[in-house]
């Protein structure tokens, strides 16, 4: 794979209502990222952060110990503007 072809950095949103195993799932993503060489943006708030440019970097240290807390560590929320086309390729 040639370097233009090389992820360097990767999003996670959380979007909808909060479900059991988020943060479980964001750590994993973390872990195995930063393992690649990847970072991590954690969009806050699902799409409506993705819509304002609200992320923060993740590492090992944000999310070591975030499995015994419920919901999601980057808040989740559903977006009535990205439903729209507008806001869909805003995004």
């Amino acid at each position: 794979m040639s370097s233009a072809n090389t992820i360097n950095r990767i999003a996670v949103i959380t979007s909808g209502g909060d479900a059991p195993g988020m943060n479980a799932a964001i750590r994993a993503v973390v872990l195995a990222a930063e393992n690649y060489g990847i970072e991590v943006m954690g969009f806050r708030h699902g799409y409506e952060g993705l819509l304002n440019n609200d992320f923060v970097k993740l590492d090992r240290k944000d999310v070591e110990h975030i499995l015994q807390y419920s919901g999601t560590i980057i808040k989740s929320a559903r977006s009535e503007r990205f439903r729209t086309e507008e806001g869909a390729r805003e995004a």
